[in-house]
Formats: C-alpha cells, sequence, structure tokens
C-alpha cells in the first residue's frame, strides 16, 4: 500500500509540473531583418543662384616689334554674378555617383587694370560678364542626405572691352583701347549639396571653383584712328563662390536596401 502510495505522488508531481511548463511562454523564433530603402541620387536637376567671384591677371606689355615694353604686372577684379545650372547624375552605389552638369553665369566683375604703353602708364576698367562651364562631378555620400564632390571640366569667360586712360591725369580722355575677347580654359571646383527635407526635391548646393583661362595676346590700339599701337599678352584666373537651390526629378528606385 505504501509503495502505491508513493507511486501515485509521483505521478500527482510530474503532471503538475507538466501542466505548469506548457503554460510558459515560448521564445520566439528571430524575424528576418527589416529592410528600409537608401535614399537614391539617380536623376536630373535644375538649379539657380548666385554668388561672389575674383579674377586676377599677371601681363606685360610689348610693342609691335616684339621688344618688352614692361615687366610683369598684376592686376584683377571683384563682383557678384547669377547662375543657372542643369545636370544629371548617376549613383553607383550606397556611397558614390557620377554626373555631368552645364551652367551659365551673368556676372559684374570688375577691376581697375593699368597698362604701360610707351612706357608711360594707362589704367582703365576691365570686367568679366559672363562665363559658362560643362564638366563632371565625382559624389560620396556620408549621409543619404549629404553630398560632397568634386568637379572639373571646361570654361569659358567673356571679358568686355576697355578704354584706357592716362593715369596720371584723372578723369583724362581715354587714348587707348582692348577689344571684348572671350577667353577659354579649364576649371577645378569642390562643394556640397543637402537635401533640405521641408520640400521634397529641394536641394542645397554650395561650391568653390578655380578657373585658369590661360595665356591671351591681345592688341592695344589707339582709339581715335583704330590702328595698332601695341600688344599686351594676360594669362587670367577666376575664382567664384557658388550658392544654389536645386530642384531634383525623375528618380529612379532605392540603390540597395539597408538595415
Amino acid at each position: 500500500m505504501r509503495k502505491l502510495l508513493l507511486v501515485s505522488a509521483a505521478l500527482a508531481v510530474g503532471a503538475a509540473g507538466g501542466a505548469n511548463a506548457a503554460d510558459l511562454p515560448v521564445k520566439a523564433a528571430p524575424m528576418a531583418p527589416a529592410y528600409v530603402a537608401a535614399a537614391n541620387w539617380t536623376g536630373c536637376y535644375l538649379g539657380a543662384g548666385g554668388g561672389y567671384g575674383m579674377w586676377n591677371q599677371d601681363h606685360r606689355e610689348s610693342f609691335l616689334s616684339g621688344a618688352p615694353d614692361s615687366f610683369n604686372q598684376t592686376s584683377g577684379g571683384r563682383g557678384w554674378f547669377g547662375t543657372v545650372q542643369g545636370g544629371c547624375d548617376y549613383q553607383v552605389s550606397n556611397s558614390f555617383l557620377f554626373g555631368a552638369f552645364a551652367d551659365f553665369d551673368w556676372s559684374s566683375i570688375k577691376g581697375d587694370t593699368e597698362l604701360s604703353i610707351a612706357t608711360f602708364p594707362f589704367a582703365g576698367t576691365e570686367k568679366l560678364s559672363r562665363s559658362f562651364a560643362v564638366g563632371g562631378r565625382i559624389g560620396w555620400l556620408p549621409t543619404d542626405r549629404l553630398l560632397t564632390f568634386v568637379s572639373g571640366g571646361y570654361t569659358q569667360a567673356r571679358f568686355d572691352a576697355y578704354n584706357l586712360s592716362f593715369n596720371f591725369a584723372t578723369g583724362g580722355p581715354p587714348f587707348f583701347g582692348v577689344n571684348a575677347a572671350n577667353r577659354g580654359g579649364w576649371f577645378i571646383g569642390s562643394g556640397y549639396e543637402y537635401a533640405l527635407g521641408w520640400l521634397p526635391g529641394l536641394y542645397w548646393k554650395t561650391e568653390y571653383r578655380f578657373a585658369d583661362y590661360g595665356d591671351r595676346t591681345d592688341t592695344v590700339f589707339v582709339l581715335a584712328t583704330g590702328a595698332p599701337f601695341e600688344n599686351t599678352t594676360s594669362h587670367k584666373y577666376v575664382q567664384t563662390i557658388r550658392s544654389e537651390l536645386v530642384w531634383r526629378f525623375n528618380f529612379g528606385g532605392p540603390v540597395r536596401a539597408a538595415y
């Protein structure tokens, strides 16, 4: 009888334990990772804005015979400009993109230029009035909303015609002139672009550029007769800082999924 009671008690305890175990919560199987689409910068854009620029030049004058009339001199100008731009980008990974663009600037970047003409100083106001650039850029995305990039390509600038007056006679009549010229060269730049967020497709871009327009020889002519008098050879450099609002459109799907 005693053995029968012990066996019955053991069976009761085991049944109670099994029931309690069944009531315990079971650990859920691990869920598959959630995937979030990364932002995609692939597409085209239009932009408009403005900035500040300065040009500098190293120049020297020579007689028509080729004999030098001056040592190397430096002058330049400063001023504001407006710009419009269009381009397209292609994002090749979560962090990098390639792009191509073109832009046009209207400017009033001007300053006084002093030339040595027949060993006498003459001065006039030279102005960079417009320019355009076509090129490409390589970008790196530290976040999906911020793009940093380097750019480079071809540029052409228009320097307007200017007259030259005797520098010792302030307000005196001009005696000589130099014709307007379009100068071609190359540029390199660096900047950033940021998704503003409060309006879909609206971005803010800021870029610094350095442009080199190389050497060019222009004729200094007599205003009264139009006859050439001597030559001026200059090497021009332009630096600009520009800021634009950019509207992006025609974007593709996500580049890849993120965690």
